[in-house]
């Protein structure tokens, strides 16, 4: 399962969100303490790497489908989960839809505001219809 690798690609967009910049120090520590197998490691670099390499194109498609809050607005840690989410949905073909909704309602109930699982799925799902 990549439970720990979506959480510490979660961590380190996270922290994006306050350095403007992907932190590798912060990388590699997180991965030697959640002890991440080659297989996450190879996950976390080819997500994170979408997720850098897209950010502002991933941010405008969440803007758009985001109605009640700009993506401006939106909770630093409701949008990191957004953007992984949806990194795998555009670029990552092997992860399944479902699967990237479901990681990231769980990355939100555990990390934001009790809402936020209802309110990542209702875009991500309105992303995936529109797709």
């Amino acid at each position: 399962m990549r439970t720990a690798a979506r959480e510490v690609a979660f961590k380190i967009v996270f922290a994006s969100r306050f350095s403007g910049e992907r932190d590798e120090n912060l990388e590699n520590t997180l991965i030697k303490t959640e002890k991440l197998t080659g297989d996450d490691i190879k996950y976390l670099n080819r997500v994170l790497g979408e997720v850098f390499g897209h950010e502002n194109e991933l941010l405008n498609i969440i803007d758009g489908h985001s109605r009640d809050f700009p993506e401006s607005r939106l909770f630093p840690a409701d949008k990191s989960a957004l953007l992984i989410a949806l990194a795998e949905i555009k670029y990552l073909d092997d992860i399944p839809e479902a699967v990237s909704i479901n990681e990231a309602a769980n990355i939100s109930s555990k990390y934001s505001s009790p809402k936020s699982a209802s309110f990542i799925s209702g875009i991500l799902s309105e992303i995936i219809k529109v797709d």
